[in-house]
């Protein structure tokens, strides 16, 4: 049991990671006009950040032009991954 807790923070670590590298890639690849998001490489990053994104877009405006949800959105990602990790390494006894 405690194996399996300990497994489940290290997964849920690595899918934050992983899932904070994309939304990285997306925020800057934004900053080219070019991309089309429709094409394959793309979409599917797209597809994968932009629901999560789009809660936060919904609250918060743009602010002279700049979009700042996507860094709200990160930290929000973050805190929320290391409260888990922590509860669930709390569970584990050393």
């Amino acid at each position: 049991m405690n194996a399996s807790i300990g497994l489940l923070a290290q997964t849920l670590g690595t899918f934050v990671q992983i899932y904070l590298i994309l939304m990285f890639i997306r925020i800057l690849l934004s900053w080219f006009p070019n991309i089309n998001w429709y094409d394959p490489p793309f979409s599917v990053l797209s597809q994968l950040t932009d629901p999560y994104l789009n809660i936060f877009r919904s609250i918060i405006p743009p602010l002279g032009g700049i979009d700042f949800s996507p860094i709200i959105a990160i930290f929000a990602l973050q805190f929320v991954a290391q409260i888990l990790t922590g509860l669930l390494n709390g569970l584990v006894p050393y």
